[in-house]
């Protein structure tokens, strides 16, 4: 089946990239101007570059939520660029991960604004009206789903609703997280109402109505969680409601399934599924995806006679499955029963980590060359933020949410509860959802993280992971960035 080739325009733009530190933009090039956007392929080349950034939300979401949470429990043979990430140290404003998924999505908005400025002063050159339409609506969901992104991780953001020069982005103070919000909706509702519904097989890959309508569901439901007293992602906004009628609608539509085997919705042969709600294309080779290989132990793949894995010297670093959580998975039926467990987690290897996206099978060039899609939302995902929007207060019963727990348990193989409560619910998406990137939101919009990571550091006995507070739900802004134009930007709390 094709996918969409978002690696036509990103390599273009990779040698045009910007030196400035603001925003870490890619300046105007010679791409946006003279002839380019002069007609409809131009500008389908142009939108499958905005799809480009992308590429590195796998990778963010593994190492910045969920090496974050209380799933993987590090360990390092020195002085790792993720240490500081998973110990919370307050001085993480040079970390790569930290400074890379800022300039990463913002070069991300930039290229949705440039396609969107194009659009609105070349757009006549597209003969199909219907088909611009689509594009600026494309545009608009990645702009959204980048914003989305940055706002869980940095809390305050600039708003650039159009392509800027470094100079002028430089005057770009940040604006409140309720004024990022209302962007990002505005973008999706935009996106909801004016993107199909599913596309041909030539187009797999792009964002629809119901990508959409799942993204601005998730966002309603992480405004509503709790404020911890920062400037983060939870408002306590109590759109409860808001968000189960927009998973209610991907539910009804009827475009997606619940996959009665949990191993077939991640398989190299069963990419793009019924599970598959919107995900990140891979192929191997050209554009081969990275992250099977992260969270995985370089000397694991040594023992495989694989090379290559990361090229960041990670050397012997461990990033074991915590013992909490395997006892998640052994408290809830029995060692050994929930077929969750034997497919993620590496149970032979010395140190278990996570393998749900390896098949050794299908390995391209490379330890970093894997052909297989990242998955963003999928529709058991929907499924349990329902019952999470019910147990909040939305319109629903305890009877409707322990029905759709015991389905994800009846597919894992285990036995059905009752009564499931908020914290059941979010250990059951634990185990659900490991090595998905979830974790750490998760646990931020219901409230549990500080609670949970102290408690999690004190049972498991590590000690190198520093008391959890509030002002650690979000990470600090890049030091290039408040460096860029002193005065502009203040740092997020908590932080040097």
């Amino acid at each position: 089946m094709k996918k969409i080739p978002y690696i036509v325009l990103f390599v273009l733009i990779l040698g045009l990239c910007s030196c400035e530190n603001e925003l870490d933009q890619i300046p105007v090039s010679s791409i946006t101007t003279g002839n380019f956007y002069s007609n409809t392929n131009d500008f389908t080349q142009a939108v499958n570059g905005a799809y480009s950034q992308l590429k590195a939300y796998p990778n963010q979401s593994l190492w910045l939520s969920e090496m974050r949470s209380d799933n993987i429990a590090a360990v390092s043979d020195g002085n790792r660029d993720w240490q500081g990430v998973n110990d919370f140290s307050p001085n993480l404003t040079t970390t790569g991960f930290i400074v890379n998924a800022w300039s990463n999505m913002f070069n991300g908005i930039y290229n949705a604004n440039t396609v969107l400025d194009a659009l609105e002063t070349k757009g006549g050159n597209i003969s199909d009206e219907s088909l611009r339409i689509r594009f600026g609506a494309e545009c608009r969901f990645l702009r959204a789903f980048y914003y989305f992104q940055l706002v869980r991780l940095y809390g305050k953001l600039p708003i650039l609703n159009k392509a800027m020069t470094a100079t002028e982005v430089a005057g770009v103070p940040r604006s409140s997280v309720t004024e990022v919000y209302d962007f990002i909706i505005e973008d999706l509702e935009y996106a909801a109402t004016n993107l199909p519904a599913s596309y041909n097989a030539a187009n797999v890959g792009r964002a629809t109505s119901y990508a959409a309508k799942g993204i601005l569901g998730l966002v309603y439901l992480t405004r509503s969680g709790p404020t911890y007293g920062i400037e983060g992602p939870g408002l306590d906004s109590n759109e409860y409601d808001k968000a189960l009628a927009l998973f209610n609608e991907i539910i009804t539509s009827n475009q997606f399934a619940f996959l009665s085997d949990y191993a077939s919705i991640f398989s190299y042969t069963n990419e793009n599924n019924k599970e598959v709600i919107f995900d990140v294309q891979f192929i191997s080779s050209s554009n081969g995806a990275g992250f099977p290989s992260q969270l995985v132990p370089v000397a694991y793949w040594t023992s495989l006679g694989i090379s290559n894995t990361y090229g960041n010297g990670y050397g012997a670093s461990n990033f074991n499955v915590s013992d909490n959580l395997r006892a998640s998975y052994e408290s809830s039926e029995g060692e050994g029963s929930d077929v969750r467990e034997d497919f993620t987690i590496q149970l032979s290897y010395s140190n278990p980590f996570v393998k749900k996206y390896i098949d050794l099978s299908k390995k391209g060039t490379s330890g970093t060359d894997w052909p297989v899609n990242f998955i963003v939302l999928r529709y058991t995902d929907v499924l349990l933020m329902k019952a999470e929007c019910i147990l909040h207060g939305a319109t629903g019963t305890q009877e409707d949410v322990d029905a759709i727990v015991n389905q994800v348990r009846a597919r894992a193989g285990v036995a059905p509860v009752s009564n499931v409560t908020l914290e059941v619910l979010m250990e059951e998406r634990r185990r659900e959802f490991l090595g998905e990137g979830l974790r750490w939101n998760d646990l931020v919009r219901s409230g549990q993280v500080i609670t949970t990571m102290n408690a999690w550091r004190e049972s498991d006995d590590l000690l190198t992971i520093s008391e959890v507070i509030p002002n650690y739900v979000i990470y600090p802004v890049p030091a290039a960035e408040i460096l860029a134009k002193p005065g502009l930007y203040t740092q997020n709390p908590g932080y040097y």
